[in-house]
């Protein structure tokens, strides 16, 4: 029994180990974003037609994916659609929307509040426990962050501007909720046929809003100003699509069923850091010592909240397997053993 509590033990750390791995992976693909994002709207590219370029390319990327999962849009619509409409269209729809009315930092700042929403999504919705590791590791970051956009340096009281940002952040919860959503039984959402769909539903919402018709698509075959450096526009439309979309959403969606909305949130924070030190060394934006400091403050709130005790297998287990086996409901090292 010893031996077997202690190897289940290891195999939750090595899992929880590379969760955060994942977790790390997703929010450095995010933050690479940005750094490929501006040279081509410097180049002449509308911000929208940028993300409609992401969202649809991924989506091609991923056809074939969705065709091997397509019991899915049969099995769980709903959550395709949500997927689709608030982590892919929405998040960003409603940012670069408050990009038009408050400053950036100002915007990407109250984004970034979503970790600490999903605290009170699992704590007052889903009536789940939430670690003080969680709670402190989630202050912390939003602390930090506040630091890394010197949001003092641009503040604004535009309350539609304001409110759109929240929706950001609101669609981004809805990006943790969502991709929590999944197991190992008859009903299992795979996170290829989740991401691949919810891919393809933002793509054609987005269609609607940036209307791609009206951009200029000699952009694409022209190069783009990265610092100095001419770099091929259709590269950076690459990276986009292949590594802050395609790779970022699947590292993203698995990290966050190996650990749990909350934890793998905070993690989500260092996008912001890694964003703004690409910035630095790609684009030449140089960093303040607040925007370090808080850098690092972001980087001790992830720790802090990594450290949580993470969801047990049996959290994302079928409850056909807690019927055949009951003892695997029990609490590690009582199983077999009541009334200890």
């Amino acid at each position: 029994m010893h031996a077997t509590v202690e190897t289940e033990s290891s195999q939750r750390g090595r899992g929880r180990g590379f969760g955060l791995g994942l977790a790390l992976l997703s929010a450095l693909a995010f933050g690479g974003s940005g750094v490929a994002a501006k040279p081509l709207i410097a180049a002449g590219l509308e911000p929208l037609h940028v993300t409609w370029l992401r969202s649809a390319g991924a989506a091609l990327v991923m056809l074939p994916l969705a065709w091997r999962h397509r019991a899915l849009l049969r099995r769980r619509p709903l959550l395709l659609a949500g997927f689709g409409l608030l982590a892919v269209a929405g998040v960003q729809a409603c940012y670069f929307a408050a990009l038009s009315r408050i400053p950036v930092g100002v915007a990407l700042l109250i984004e970034y509040l979503a970790p600490a929403l999903v605290l009170g999504w699992v704590r007052f919705v889903q009536r789940r426990p939430v670690s003080r590791a969680a709670a402190a590791g989630a202050g912390l970051a939003v602390g930090g962050l506040a630091c890394v956009v010197e949001v003092w340096a641009g503040l604004s009281f535009d309350v539609f501007g304001l409110a759109l940002a929240l929706g950001a952040a609101c669609c981004q919860v809805g990006y943790f909720v969502l991709s929590d959503h999944g197991g190992d039984g008859d009903d299992a959402t795979h996170p290829l046929g989740v991401i691949a769909y919810g891919l393809l539903f933002g793509a054609l919402v987005l269609t609607v809003v940036a209307r791609p018709w009206t951009m200029d698509w000699s952009v694409l075959v022209g190069a783009a100003d990265m610092n100095g450096t001419s770099v091929p526009a259709v590269l950076l439309v690459a990276w986009l699509v292949l590594m802050a979309t395609v790779l970022a959403y699947l590292t993203g969606v698995i990290s966050i069923r190996r650990l749990s909305p909350q934890v793998a949130g905070v993690v989500a924070c260092l996008e912001a850091v890694i964003a703004t030190v690409l910035a630095w060394v790609l684009l030449g934006e140089h960093l303040s010592a607040p925007q370090i400091i808080g850098g690092a403050v972001v980087l001790i709130g992830a720790f802090i909240a990594q450290s949580t005790t993470p969801k047990a297998p049996r959290d994302v287990a079928s409850h056909h397997d807690d019927e055949a086996h009951p003892e695997a409901a029990l609490p590690a090292g009582t199983a077999g053993t009541p009334g200890t």
